[in-house]
């Protein structure tokens, strides 16, 4: 049997794009190690439909 590990999926939604309120929207799906960064993940994606370096936070 596989062990568990410390990584976990997340999925990083667009902050900009969702306060601009056009339809669809921005995400991607990574993975972390919650030991290492128990807190929620922020990172710089591109935003195909704002076509544009933008801010995603993790959301759930």
């Amino acid at each position: 049997m596989a062990k568990r590990g410390n990584r976990v999926q997340v999925i990083l939604e667009c902050t900009e794009h969702k306060a601009t309120g056009e339809p669809g929207t921005s995400r991607y799906i990574t993975t972390k190690n919650k030991k290492n960064t128990p807190d929620r993940m922020e990172l710089k994606k591109f935003n195909a439909v704002l076509k544009r370096m933008t801010v995603h936070k993790e959301i759930k």
